[in-house]
């Protein structure tokens, strides 16, 4: 009897419309909540093919609810330098554990703060994950999520930094006089007095301090031999060669006549890396030496002024206290030091999806990957389809609220209306059995 299909047809209605109020609900409770995706119930109609055309059986109506994570929300301003948000598609790359046997997930709530252990975690507790970057700026990137270590910035509290790089900015006196003979190693054993010296202070992995010189005597027009050398004791070699009287490089330096820095003539020992052994065994990395540019006057000028130290910026040494994080547009999150020196440590990655919509919720906040979606491709922000990071900014949730109560008005009527049709549908159902008294 086609009554009974009518019947089954409200029950369904009234399971339909139950479920995309449930939708609502949860849409307008997580109003607030930042990066929250909403969900939009999607209605299907059911048919029943009876195989008789002289007569019709409902079929009904079914709700199935579509995540709409492709969504973007709005980007607010923070007030915090580790909130950050996505401006575009993808997600941070979170795990639910800071060790690696937690379950990887990705999540676009980038209200982030550094936790009693140190590691950058968000409110639902997911650890922000990132590429360890080395002492040159590099990371290691195989294109899974093994690479990605969970970020801790206050684990480099009391650790030491090997030196990589010094700059040095100087001026020799063009009008000085210039020595007749001079063979390498003379300024190091004393049988030159140089016009010019100076001393740096470097340091190997374990932080301890080590002094390097750099000396300048003029040889003749535009020319100058300089020597850079160290405490003999405390070097073992320089890339792999023993040191006699802790000599690291000596050479030519030339200028142009202008008084800029003539790189091309100048002996090349002076602008590579310094690979030096300690002979204490700390480790140490190389070190570029930076005496200026080609043609320049960044670094090494020769006037005719008093040879003088303009500048020498040397990196690296013991590391205070983290007091602070920062995270930059480009994904780099560095550890501010009490004494106000930063150390940028890694490299956010964004993790995009064929089809995010077809991700997995899990509680958090947080979505992993499924057959639907996808496996997810990560890189770096900006790149290759990801969106870009908004320091010190939220993305909210994307839910309309007018829209919400727009359709709980929809769904509550009905609601009203499919309990109508069974009401409707006993009644009939009554005058059938009154037919026999």
């Amino acid at each position: 009897m086609s009554l009974y299909s009518a019947l089954y047809a409200g029950v369904s209605g009234l399971t339909a419309q139950s479920s995309a109020m449930a939708t609502v609900a949860d849409n307008i409770t997580n109003v607030n909540t930042v990066g929250y995706k909403g969900t939009s119930a999607q209605f299907t109609s059911l048919v029943t093919d009876s195989g008789a055309s002289a007569s019709y059986s409902a079929g009904g109506v079914s709700a199935s609810p579509q995540s709409l994570i492709s969504k973007q929300g709005l980007l607010q301003a923070s007030s915090s330098l580790t909130d950050i948000a996505i401006d575009g598609a993808g997600f941070f790359v979170v795990r639910d554990s800071a060790d690696s046997s937690g379950t990887i997930a990705y999540t676009r709530a980038g209200s982030f703060t550094t936790d009693s252990s140190g590691y950058l975690r968000n409110t639902a507790g997911y650890y922000l994950m990132g590429w360890p970057l080395n002492a040159d700026g590099t990371y290691t990137d195989d294109g899974t999520s093994s690479s990605l270590e969970a970020i801790q910035p206050a684990a480099l509290t009391g650790a030491a930094r090997a030196t990589t790089s010094i700059d040095f900015r100087a001026n020799l006196d063009s009008s000085s006089d210039a020595v007749t003979t001079y063979t390498a190693g003379d300024m190091a054993n004393g049988t030159v007095t140089p016009e010019f010296t100076r001393s740096v202070t470097v340091y190997d992995a374990q932080g301890n301090e080590h002094s390097l010189s750099l000396s300048f005597v003029r040889t003749g027009t535009n020319t100058w031999a300089a020597e850079l050398t160290g405490e003999a004791s405390e070097i073992s070699d320089v890339g792999g060669t023993a040191v006699t009287d802790g000599m690291i490089a000596s050479g030519t330096i030339a200028f142009n006549s202008d008084g800029s820095l003539d790189v091309a003539n100048s002996d090349p020992s002076f602008f590579s890396d310094l690979d030096i052994t300690w002979s204490n065994g700390a480790a140490s990395d190389p070190i570029s030496l930076d005496l200026g540019s080609q043609d320049g006057l960044d670094g090494l000028t020769q006037f005719a002024s008093s040879s003088a130290l303009l500048s020498a910026n040397v990196d690296g040494g013991m590391l205070g206290t983290v007091s602070s994080v920062e995270i930059s547009e480009d994904g780099i999150v560095s550890a501010v030091f009490d004494d106000g020196t930063s150390l940028a440590i890694y490299q956010l990655p964004i993790a995009t999806f064929q089809n995010p919509d077809g991700l997995t919720a899990v509680s958090g906040n947080a979505y992993i990957a499924s057959q639907a979606s996808g496996n997810a491709a990560i890189n770096t922000p900006g790149s290759l389809g990801g969106g870009t990071l908004a320091a010190g900014s939220l993305e909210a949730s994307n839910v309309d609220l007018a829209t919400e109560f727009s359709n709980m008005i929809l769904f509550q009527r009905a609601y009203s209306a499919s309990s109508k049709i069974i009401t409707t549908v006993d009644d009939m159902l009554q005058e059938v059995s009154n037919l026999k008294r």
